[in-house]
Parts: C-alpha cells; sequence; structure tokens
C-alpha cells in the first residue's frame, strides 16, 4: 500500500488561518469585559490582574552580539502590547552600561557574547537592579551552562532555536513570578535530577539501615506486624517506657516521624 503526503497551499493556509483568527475573535467577545485584556498578535487573552498590560508593560533590555538576532527579538517584542523594549545592546562592555543607564523588569541576554558571556552580567545586574529578571537566550542547551545561569540568578533559558513559545511569552512569565525553560530542557533536567536522586538514595539508605541496632530492627518488625508499645514490651520483657525510647532513637535515625512513615522504609528496605 502506498502512502502520501499532503501539504497545504499558501492559499489553504491563510484560509485556515483566517478561519482560526475568527473563531478566536468570537471566542474572546464572549469573556465579561473587564476582567481580560485581548490581543490580536497572536489572538489571546490576558487577564487584567496579571503584570504586562498594554497601558504598563514589561519593560525589557535586550543583550545579543548578533544584530540579526536582535533585529528579529526587538520586533516580537514590539509588536506585543504587554512588553516594551527599552534599550538593546551587543556586548558585554555595552550591556553594563544599558543596565546602569535604564530602568527595566526583564533582561534578556544572549549566553554567548563577543567579549564575554551572559554569566558576566548575571553578575552584574543583581546588585544594581534586585527586582529585575534574567532570562538567557541561546542556540544550545547544554545542561551545564543551564544550571549555572539558574545558580546566577536567571529565571529563564530560551533555546534560540525552539518550537515552543516566544520571547514575549519567556519575558511575560519570569515577570510574573514563573520560569521560563522550553519542554525538552524542563523533561532532561527533570531526569537529571531523578538520577542523582536516586543515585544519593542507594548511597544513603544503607548506611540508614546499617546504624539500626539488632534490637531496633526487632522492635520496628513487631510495630510492623501491629503491635503497641505494650506489647512489644511484653512479649520482649522490657517496660514500654523502654520501646518508645527505641522507637525515637529509630525515628531519628531513620529520619522519620511516625511509625507509619518507619514501617514504610522498612518495608522498602526489606527488613521484614
Amino acid at each position: 500500500m502506498s502512502s502520501s503526503w499532503q501539504v497545504d497551499t499558501p492559499s489553504q493556509t491563510l484560509t485556515s488561518s483566517a478561519l482560526l483568527s475568527r473563531q478566536s475573535a468570537r471566542d474572546l467577545a464572549s469573556l465579561p469585559p473587564g476582567r481580560f485584556e485581548t490581543y490580536s498578535n497572536p489572538p489571546s487573552v490576558w487577564p487584567a490582574f496579571l503584570t504586562g498590560q498594554e497601558a504598563n508593560p514589561v519593560r525589557v533590555l535586550l543583550v545579543d552580539d548578533d544584530p540579526h538576532i536582535r533585529l528579529v527579538i526587538a520586533q516580537e517584542l514590539m509588536a506585543d502590547a504587554r512588553t516594551l523594549l527599552v534599550a538593546q545592546a551587543g556586548s558585554v562592555r555595552e550591556g553594563r552600561k544599558a543596565i546602569k543607564n535604564h530602568d527595566f523588569d526583564v533582561l534578556l541576554v544572549d549566553l554567548n557574547l563577543g567579549d564575554g558571556d551572559a554569566f558576566d552580567l548575571l553578575h552584574y545586574v543583581k546588585p544594581l537592579r534586585p527586582s529585575a529578571q534574567a532570562v538567557v537566550i541561546s542556540v544550545m542547551e547544554n545542561d551545564e551552562q543551564v544550571l549555572r545561569a539558574f545558580e546566577l540568578g536567571a529565571t529563564g533559558y530560551v533555546g534560540k532555536n525552539s518550537w515552543f513559545g516566544n520571547y514575549s511569552q519567556a519575558v511575560l512569565q519570569v515577570a510574573n513570578g514563573g520560569a521560563s525553560i522550553t519542554p525538552n530542557l524542563a523533561r532532561r533536567l527533570l531526569q537529571r535530577f531523578d538520577r542523582t536522586h536516586s543515585a544519593e538514595n542507594k548511597r544513603r539508605q544503607p548506611d540508614e539501615a546499617d546504624r539500626l541496632s539488632t534490637r531496633e530492627k526487632e522492635i520496628l518488625r513487631m510495630v510492623a506486624s501491629g503491635y503497641t508499645s505494650v506489647e512489644v514490651g511484653a512479649r520482649l520483657l522490657i517496660s514500654s517506657m523502654t520501646v518508645n525510647t527505641h522507637l525515637r532513637n529509630i525515628y531519628r535515625k531513620l529520619q522519620v516521624r511516625t511509625r507509619a512513615q518507619a514501617v514504610r522504609f522498612a518495608s522498602l528496605r526489606g527488613l521484614f
């Protein structure tokens, strides 16, 4: 069986876009007045309580050493009424001067600059503009560089070749207390965290279990079987107060707070 691909012609694409625009316009028109602002580039709804309104847009300082990329980003920011481009710079030196001379809410900075990198400006901006947010943009999404940027105070990292989101969205996200990273980068960081967390657990858990004495393990197994402190004491010929002292030591060593947590740990570790 043969298969074929169907490619929309420009006229078909324009027709589809027009239909979407008309549908979006109808949907936006049905919203209650006063609570939302609507924008047509692209058609979107923007609640009035969020930072970034046409009367008070988010101010952006853009630093990128590539004039063409800087123009593309600038046009996108200026096309969105919620963002306002207040200044541009093409190097670390120009960026430092712009940071001192302009008030802005978000620093949008390229990772690699001709006379340095974004990390230089991340160091520089915080003491001078402590309330400003920073978004790093780069062609590459190197995990180590991303983590370094976040350590220095960046709240966003956007790939220049990403199909997800755009620069104005990244600016609005961080200006409203969020973080802006691409889905692929988010997944990689989560996988990295999961691997690190699992490795730490493997290193830590044997030490925690080995720190329990034979008597403590015995008491923990009996508690897991449903015995009360009095019943455990009666079977081991010790007082219930001594049992409770052992339990407190178990909690401390396993870094848990309740019997249920201690039992769950013992179950996961195969202690009974």
